[in-house]
């Protein structure tokens, strides 16, 4: 108990313990603020598409910044979530197709950014639709047709039955076939299906190989603003004449077809850094990445399925963080997460600065309670003779004490009543002692 008084007297090792504490909870903040990963996997799609080309682009460009991207090609959006969603597959982007997500089955899914438009292009033989013209201009059309409508764990399958049944047509209705694009171009040029369902963006290049074979056309949706009312992920999108192809005159007029948006997902706890610095190449990436796009029109906050991320969405609206403007990206990463930390510090240490004064006073009230103990066993042991000496020397250190000790003038009072105190119990010494001899 007396060597905890000791150290409760003594301001110095309060502080030195103060020190201490605030140190642990640097430490322990420090590991609760991760650094963002330098490795990470996105999950794309197959390498002949869009979703791969873009995974490359984000690669290469993140390189610059010491961040090593793998680029994950698979079966596509659907297969995209699920490894996403898996936590040992690695995955920690994943892009998808708008539509495709149950959201209710990832609640920990967030979105980052709308990369570009992915339509659906739906390529028909023209012979197949002689009955109508040679032209597909609504899906009813394709009731018992021989129709690709997308591979397994693809986002054009799961887009394509939700089209296919918006108009009444189950899979028995048509007679479907899940192939991949190649595969379905294939039978396609063969004679073996009449349409396929292809869903991605302008320049993929795969559309190429439907560009010059004669006879096959593109689908006019003459419906495409009401499908973009009962679908909110869609939007109607206008393909001027020749866009896809000067050349082969693809189309060969103006026609509508109506896109899904493709979006960059991450779970919920992705690091606000990495978010930065991926929205800022991406913009540098999308500036001129597809010709279906206004300037400057991605990355968005429209057509995603997840919420937007907080930070992407601060991102999107503001632009970067002044760290993230002004300082190479991994010197913005340490000088952000020194601030995190010292923020909340500061915000403790600065009202308890307020009570310093108070902490000094009640230090100065620890010494002088201790020198006031002392006389008061002093005067407890006044009247044996035995401790006149003992007395007398406490007494000449307490003086001495009391003299060389500094305070501030607001506390003058209570140091000069202590030593009137002090003089009292001598003088009280001084009459117990002489009176005998008076005597």
């Amino acid at each position: 108990m007396n060597s905890l008084q000791k150290y409760l007297y003594n301001f110095k090792a309060l502080a030195l313990a103060f020190l201490i504490l605030l140190l642990i909870v640097f430490v322990v903040l420090w590991k609760l603020i991760p650094p963002p990963p330098k490795t990470i996997v996105i999950a794309t799609g197959s390498k002949s598409g869009l979703y791969y080309a873009f995974g490359e682009k984000l690669k290469t460009e993140l390189a610059k910044d010491g961040v090593t991207v793998i680029v994950k090609n698979t079966a596509g959006a659907v297969d995209n979530l699920a490894l996403l969603n898996d936590p040992n597959s690695g995955v920690d982007f994943a892009i998808i197709q708008g539509g495709v997500a149950d959201v209710d089955r990832y609640p920990e899914f967030v979105s980052l950014a709308g990369l570009f438009y992915e339509p659906v292009w739906v390529w028909y033989r023209e012979e197949s639709f002689k009955s109508a013209g040679s032209e597909l201009t609504m899906l009813t059309q394709l009731r018992g047709k021989r129709v690709a409508i997308g591979n397994q764990g693809s986002g054009t399958l799961a887009l394509s039955k939700k089209l296919l049944q918006a108009n009444g047509l189950g899979e028995k209705s048509v007679l479907a076939e899940y192939l991949t694009t190649d595969e379905a171009y294939s039978k396609l040029v063969a004679g073996k299906l009449d349409a396929v369902f292809t869903v991605s963006a302008s320049e993929a290049p795969v559309l190429e190989k439907f560009l010059s074979v004669p006879g096959i056309r593109l689908m006019n949706f003459d419906q495409a603003d009401a499908y973009t009312r009962q679908f909110p992920f869609l939007t109607k999108v206008d393909i001027p004449r020749g866009l896809l192809s000067i050349q082969y005159d693809r189309p060969r007029r103006e026609i509508a077809v109506i896109a899904p948006t493709a979006s960059l997902v991450s779970r919920s706890n992705v690091s606000p850094a990495l978010v930065s610095l991926i929205l800022g190449d991406s913009y540098d990436i999308l500036k001129s990445y597809s010709r279906l796009q206004k300037p400057g029109q991605f990355p968005s906050q429209d057509g995603l399925d997840f919420a937007l991320q907080a930070d992407a969405e601060i991102y999107l609206k503001d632009g970067p963080s002044f760290l993230h403007r002004h300082l190479p990206f991994w010197t913005a990463v340490w000088v952000g997460r020194i601030a995190k930390i010292l923020i909340p510090l500061l915000a403790i240490l600065i009202p308890l600065a307020t009570y310093v004064p108070s902490l000094q006073n009640f230090r100065l009230k620890l010494k002088l309670s201790k020198i006031y103990a002392q006389l008061k066993n002093i005067e407890r042991n006044a009247l044996d003779p035995a401790n006149d000496e003992r007395n007398l020397r406490e007494l000449s250190a307490i003086e001495g004490r009391l003299n060389s000790m500094k305070i501030s003038q607001l506390d003058a009072k209570e140091l000069y009543d202590l030593k009137g105190h002090v003089n009292m119990v001598s003088e009280r010494l001084k009459l117990i002692h002489e009176s005998p001899r008076k005597t």
